[in-house]
């Protein structure tokens, strides 16, 4: 299956979050979309929501089935809790963390600065947004690309770092210091019914 490239806006309104971080996909309609949307009270299942928190989590990150269950997999491998761990591989992902640090508005955004390789690990370009960085990664811009308006806006609009990562907006570059812990990750996702789902 393909990476999803339909509108997110829709996929917002049907799950209940706002996968852009903006909000303003729920602030005029918080309700599904279709013409039914607004009368829907229909009563979920135990699986449903399963289903219905792992498609958020999956969409939150931009990240296609097959990739999703692999990190999943990967998550499994490691010592501690099974769906902390799995979040916490998904916070690692390039794209990510260049969305954390500031150097774009949305994940769409990092993915795509990645893709078209404006972004560097430790000096070294790297164009994959899957690619898992380790703590001590320094991610910055890549020197041809520092007058990027794209970027410049960003960091301008970006009044939060998490405290995983330090960032130094002159050089536009940000240290991984840290692996996330829980609490630093989002708070509208129950991991627990993604290890449920999976476990079936």
């Amino acid at each position: 299956m393909a990476r999803y490239t339909g509108s997110t806006w829709k996929i917002s309104r049907r799950l209940g979050i706002s996968l852009s971080g903006t909000g303003k996909e729920l602030a005029k309609r918080p309700y599904a979309p279709g013409q039914h949307g607004p009368n829907q009270r229909k009563k979920l299942s135990e699986y449903g929501l399963q289903l219905q928190e792992k498609q958020k989590l999956r969409h939150m990150y931009g990240v296609n089935e097959r990739q999703f269950r692999r990190i999943f997999d990967d998550a499994g491998k490691m010592p501690g809790i099974h769906g902390e761990n799995f979040m916490i591989l998904l916070e690692s992902r390039l794209d990510s963390l260049v969305y954390r640090l500031g150097l774009a508005r949305t994940r769409r955004a990092a993915r795509q600065l990645v893709n078209h390789g404006h972004v560097t690990v430790n000096g070294k370009r790297v164009d994959i947004p899957s690619y898992r960085a380790v703590p001590g990664a320094v991610i910055g811009v890549r020197e041809k690309s520092l007058n990027l308006s794209a970027v410049k806006e960003a960091v301008e609009v970006n009044n939060f770092v998490p405290d995983f990562l330090t960032f130094d907006e002159n050089k536009l570059e940000g240290t991984f210091t840290r692996l996330p812990e829980r609490s630093e990750l989002p708070a509208e996702i129950s991991e627990q019914l993604i290890v449920e789902y999976y476990s079936r």
